[in-house]
Order: C-alpha cells, then sequence, then structure tokens
C-alpha cells in the first residue's frame, strides 16, 4: 500500500478501533462482548498455529542442543585443564611415593628427637662455584623462620638457615667449605667440630687427638647455646676413614654424612628444640653384617687310587717286581743277565 494520506487516515482508525476492542474486553471479563470471536478465531487459527510450532520446535531444539553442546564442551575444557593442573601440581606416582617416603622419614627423625619442625620445600640451590653450597625453601618470617634455625630431613643434619625473607629462606649446607658443626660421636661422647669440604666427605678435628676412632663410628650434633645454630642429637654421619700422622700425636678423620646434598626436596626447619637431649637415640638403626656362607666339600677316594704307598692294578712301589719284570740284576724267565749264559 502507497504512503498517502488516506492510508495514514485508515491506520489511525484501525488502530483506534483495536485500542477500543481491547478496553471492551478487558472491562467485560469473561462476559466480553468479542469473546465470541476470540473463539471463532482459535478455532480458525489453532491448527495453523500447532503445525507452525511442530515445524519449528525442532529447528528450536537443534540450536538449543548445539547451545548446550557447546557449554558442555566449554565445561569439559574446563575440567581437563583443572586436571591437568592438578596432575602438574602432584606429579607421577613415582614422585609421590618418593616423596611421602621422605615425609615419613622427616617426622620420624623429628619423633623421636622431639624436635617441633616446620615443612618446607626446596625451591631453588645456590650456584656451586666458588664453593658455595645453599638452596632456597619455600618459608619464611611469614612462617616464624629465624636466622640460625637448624634445618634437617629425614636422613639427617641439612644446614643451618642463614638468610631469611617474608615467605622464603636460604640455608647453608652442612657440606659447604665454611660450615662447621660441633659433634659428639657415639658411645665414647668424643667430642670434636665437622667441616665441609665441598663434594668430599666431610673433615673432623676431635679434641683429644689421641681419642680412639675407627671406621663405622657415629656422630650427632652436640648442639649450641640456645639450641641455635644447631639442636642437640641429629644424625650426621659415619666414619669412613681415619688417616694416622707421622708422629701420631693428629690424625685426619673423614665422615660420609648421612644426607645427599644432591638431591634434596622436603626439608624441615626445627622451629622448637627438644626439652631433653635425645643423644644417640636419633641415629638409624644399624645394619647387621650379612654372614658368609660356608660349603664344605666331602671327597670320596675311588677304589682304584693308591693309599698308604701300596700298590694298586699291578703298578710296582718301593723297588718291588711285577708281572716278571727284572729288579736288582736278578734274572727272570730265563734270560742271563750280567753277561752270564745258561
Amino acid at each position: 500500500m502507497r504512503d498517502t494520506r488516506e492510508s495514514r487516515l485508515l491506520l489511525v482508525l484501525l488502530i483506534a478501533i483495536a485500542f477500543a476492542l481491547i478496553t471492551v474486553d478487558i472491562r467485560g471479563g469473561q462476559n466480553s462482548p468479542v469473546d465470541g470471536a476470540r473463539q471463532a478465531a482459535a478455532t480458525v487459527f489453532g491448527p495453523i498455529e500447532n503445525g507452525v510450532s511442530a515445524a519449528v520446535n525442532p529447528v528450536g531444539s537443534a540450536v538449543s542442543a548445539i547451545r548446550a553442546s557447546g557449554e558442555r564442551h566449554d565445561r569439559l575444557a574446563a575440567l581437563e585443564k583443572e586436571n591437568a593442573a592438578l596432575k602438574a601440581k602432584l606429579g607421577s606416582d613415582d614422585r609421590n611415593r618418593s616423596r611421602l617416603k621422605q615425609l615419613d622419614k622427616m617426622l620420624k627423625l623429628a619423633g623421636e628427637g622431639q624436635y617441633g619442625i616446620k615443612g618446607a620445600e626446596v625451591i631453588a640451590i645456590g650456584a656451586a662455584q666458588g664453593f658455595s653450597w645453599t638452596i632456597t625453601i619455600d618459608v619464611g618470617a611469614n612462617d616464624g623462620i629465624k636466622r640460625d634455625m637448624t634445618v634437617v630431613n629425614g636422613d639427617g643434619l641439612v644446614g643451618r638457615v642463614t638468610t631469611v625473607g617474608p615467605d622464603s629462606s636460604t640455608v647453608l649446607l652442612a657440606n659447604d667449605p665454611d660450615f662447621t658443626v660441633g659433634t659428639r660421636m657415639e658411645g665414647s661422647d668424643e667430642l670434636g667440630f665437622a667441616s665441609g669440604q665441598g663434594d668430599r666427605p666431610l673433615r673432623l678435628q676431635l679434641l683429644n687427638g689421641k681419642a680412639e676412632v675407627k671406621k663405622g663410628d657415629r656422630l650427632v650434633t652436640f648442639g649450641s647455646q640456645a639450641d641455635r645454630p644447631f639442636v642437640p642429637g641429629v644424625p650426621v654421619g659415619v666414619v669412613s676413614r681415619v688417616d694416622p700422622s707421622g708422629g701420631g700425636l693428629t690424625r685426619t678423620v673423614y665422615v660420609t654424612p648421612y644426607v645427599g646434598f644432591t638431591k634434596l626436596d622436603l626439608v624441615g626447619v626445627v622451629v622448637e628444640a627438644p626439652k631433653k637431649d635425645p643423644r644417640d637415640t636419633v641415629l638409624p638403626p644399624k645394619s647387621k653384617p650379612t654372614p658368609t656362607p660356608t660349603v664344605t666339600v666331602t671327597v670320596t677316594p675311588s677304589a682304584s687310587a693308591s693309599t698308604d704307598g701300596q700298590p694298586t692294578d699291578g703298578q710296582p712301589t718301593d723297588g718291588q717286581p711285577t708281572d716278571g719284570q727284572p729288579t736288582d740284576g736278578q734274572p727272570t724267565d730265563g734270560q742271563p743277565t750280567n753277561g752270564q749264559q745258561q
């Protein structure tokens, strides 16, 4: 229809009629005069609406399914991402088992020594150049860590805290050349000082130069005043070699530490010292020597073997003739001897 003045007037008239019918219908309620017309329209247009709805509903369902599929895909992707992050955090099963074993050993050591410890993870290692052996752990002042606290793991003495930040700390390892710890020998109670030598065994200097010491003797920390930097009773290592000097007055003693400083993972900072010196109770049980099996072999002589110089199988012994053979110049079987003829 063309946009003319008459068409505009007709549109306005239709709108006015529509408003009038709506008003009459609302005021009439259930007795509305247009109710009959509404029912007739429903009768005519109802089947058409149902058909259109039946045709359109699958399309709408498909669109909804596509949208839901997209949402499910996004959710699945998010779950996969979360699982990947969790796996990365937990690591492999082998690593988990290894860390649980480390944790169990450390808790056992802390329990036997009555040490109050704060668990930590090694997050960085210091450069080994210049004989500097340090690690960085993920606990600091906010966790109650202070300078000169003892650091242990499930095997024994790791080192001492040297620098403390808000959330991390630096630990000087016991094998660093600048590291020295007072020690006490198991059993004999001989005192000394063990010093680090990098990747070589610790070097032990005993206060008593004539003290008896041998390979296999074990050492623990003697402890410090006010338990800092070292608490007593922490396993240090085992004597691996004793080199006597020419004069015999002093000896060089080497100690293999219990801790493997190149494979540190979980450690514990001793935040509370034991009320009583645990002495040697924290040392691991001594390994029992494996007995060497002894095999006894019994040899039975054969019947043809000679014993005590007696002849067997017709063989001559001690110059005695056998089987008609001549001995000592005596004739046998009619043969002449010494030039005589018969």
